[in-house]
């Protein structure tokens, strides 16, 4: 006997339904889940200074907290930022820290010279 085709489209839906909300679920918290993510893309880890003002720029994501070299510095609301330093002669270090609301934290160095 055959059984009607209602039968069978009622489950295949509801697996299909869940599936979605599975996916939507992972999409949305994948980026609570992976921490503070920070990215410089200005200057080049290394770069060599004719100037003795730098200035860094970059992103952040999933960030509550982020300071340069100890010092408090702000993202904008895409997560962007922008800070002009004055860098020392020579050989110089620094260090972006980054933290989330859980916790969790990263840190990136950046090494530049000025000569």
């Amino acid at each position: 006997m055959r059984r009607p085709l209602r039968s069978y489209l009622t489950p295949i839906i509801a697996i299909l339904f869940t599936l979605g909300i599975l996916t939507y679920a992972y999409f949305r918290t994948n980026d609570l889940l992976a921490g503070p993510v920070v990215v410089i893309s200005s200057p080049e880890n290394g770069s060599t200074l004719a100037e003795p003002y730098v200035e860094i720029v970059g992103h952040a994501k999933n960030i509550s907290y982020m300071s340069l070299n100890g010092r408090q510095i702000f993202t904008d609301e895409a997560g962007d930022f922008n800070e002009k330093l004055l860098v020392p002669y020579g050989y110089t270090i620094m260090t972006l820290k980054a933290r989330d609301r859980f916790g969790r934290s990263t840190t990136k160095s950046l090494e530049l010279v000025y000569q």
